[in-house]
C-alpha cells in the first residue's frame, strides 16, 4: 500500500504481477458486461441498479443516505444519483430529503423495489454461478475476498 512518496512504488512490475494486471483488467470487462447481458437485456436493470436495490434491501428500513449507498455501490454521489433517478423512474426507489439536513437525501426501496429484486435474485445467481462460480471451483474464495477487498480500500 505504497504513495507517491513510497520509492518501491516505482519499481517495474514483475511477469506475475503483469499477468495478474491484465487479467485484473479481464475482469473488470467481462464481469459488468456479462451482468449487463443477463440482467439487463432480458430484465431492464443494470448491474448498479440491481445492487442498489440488493444494498437498500439489507439496510434497516430498506433506506440508506445517498453518500452511504454511493458507498456501499462503490459509485461516486454523482453516479449513484444518477442510478437512483433511474431506479426512481421505474417506481423502484424513492428518493427522499432528510428532514434534518436539506442537502442529504435517502434511497428507499419501493414495495415494487423488492418485489423486482425479489424475482431477479435467482437470475443474477445464477448467472453469478454460470459466469464466475463455476470457473472457480478449488479456489480458495476466502483468500479471493480478502484480496479483493484489500485492493478496493478506501485510504
Amino acid at each position: 500500500m505504497g504513495d507517491d512518496t513510497d520509492p518501491t512504488s516505482t519499481a517495474e512490475l514483475n511477469d506475475q504481477e503483469e499477468e495478474f494486471l491484465r487479467a485484473l483488467a479481464r475482469v473488470l470487462v467481462y464481469v459488468p458486461r456479462a451482468f449487463a447481458s443477463d440482467l439487463g437485456r432480458r430484465h431492464g436493470l443494470s448491474q448498479s441498479e440491481f445492487f442498489a436495490l440488493m444494498h437498500l434491501s439489507e439496510s434497516a428500513g430498506g433506506r440508506l443516505r445517498m453518500g452511504d449507498l454511493a458507498a456501499r455501490s462503490a459509485l461516486t454521489l454523482g453516479a449513484m444519483t444518477r442510478v437512483a433517478k433511474l431506479l426512481e423512474a421505474k417506481g423502484l426507489v424513492e428518493r427522499i430529503p432528510v428532514q434534518t439536513d436539506r442537502r442529504a437525501c435517502e434511497a428507499a426501496l419501493t414495495e415494487l423495489g423488492n418485489s423486482r429484486l425479489i424475482e431477479l435474485r435467482p437470475v443474477l445467481v445464477a448467472s453469478a454461478r454460470r459466469r464466475l462460480f463455476d470457473k472457480l471451483q478449488g479456489v480458495d474464495l476466502r483468500v479471493c475476498t480478502a484480496a479483493l477487498s484489500r485492493i478496493a480500500e478506501d485510504h
